[in-house]
């Protein structure tokens, strides 16, 4: 119980991050490009971790705990987690960021929050049973988010298809990540995801985009807060949480 409740904390952390990094994202939308912007954050989030995994290492050392070694086949699996994972990553952020600067911040909350409804719909096709306390619970979550955030009557727009598209994305990295999370280490399989969407990322931004390092330090703090808190903190909180619950 003390273990879930551990990662059902970090789970918590990791959505009050996403949630408060919508704000920093609105406002990387008035300045850059959607790639230009998930590059800088993604780039941010992957050098945060490196020193996090020398970190963690050399504490498991200290302390003597036996850590599985890093074989070519383990090797091959964080690769292809990293690859996998980083891609469904990628495409849902660029769906989120395109979107997220055609629609309302409220709106762009509500929409991405669907994937707590899609992932157990999803589920269901791969052969898992959520009980009734799950579709209780989403269909509370769901009701709860429609009065939070919507304001005026619901329609869609070009943008809020986007986003409606972005959370089918994030429910499929969400599963691809339940997938690997307990077969490869969860902290480097964050920074594994995060090279991915990087070179993703940048390789489009200067094709598409052009972009100039003046515009990016224009737009560095809220590039940094997404990068670290959102990317680096959040995502690995997201990993980690998921390892041990449903």
């Amino acid at each position: 119980m003390k273990n879930n409740r551990t990662h059902l904390l970090m789970l918590f952390v990791c959505s009050f991050l996403w949630g408060t990094t919508f704000v920093a994202q609105s406002l990387g939308a008035d300045k850059l490009g959607p790639f230009t912007y998930l590059m800088g954050r993604s780039v941010l989030g992957f050098l945060f971790l490196i020193p996090v995994i020398l970190v963690l290492d050399r504490m498991d050392r200290k302390k003597g705990r036996i850590r599985k070694p890093q074989t070519p086949a383990r090797r091959r699996e964080l690769y292809k987690a990293g690859f996998l994972c980083g891609t469904l990553l990628f495409a849902a952020s660029t769906c989120q960021q395109i979107g997220i600067g055609t629609t309302t911040t409220a709106k762009a909350g509500f929409i991405t929050a669907m994937y707590v409804v899609l992932v157990p719909v999803l589920g269901v096709f791969l052969g898992r049973r959520p009980g009734g306390k799950i579709w209780a619970c989403v269909v509370v979550c769901v009701a709860g988010l429609y009065l939070l955030s919507m304001k005026g009557g619901f329609s869609l727009s070009m943008g809020d298809s986007w986003m409606l598209a972005c959370a089918l994305l994030f429910a499929f990295q969400i599963m691809t990540v339940d997938h690997f999370c307990t077969r490869v280490d969860a902290v480097r399989l964050s920074c594994a995801q995060f090279f991915t969407v990087t070179v993703w990322s940048g390789a489009f931004s200067l094709i598409l985009e052009h972009p100039t390092l003046d515009q990016i330090w224009g737009c560095i703090l809220p590039i940094a807060y997404a990068g670290i808190l959102s990317s680096g903190v959040g995502y690995t909180l997201q990993i980690l949480g998921q390892r041990d619950l449903n």
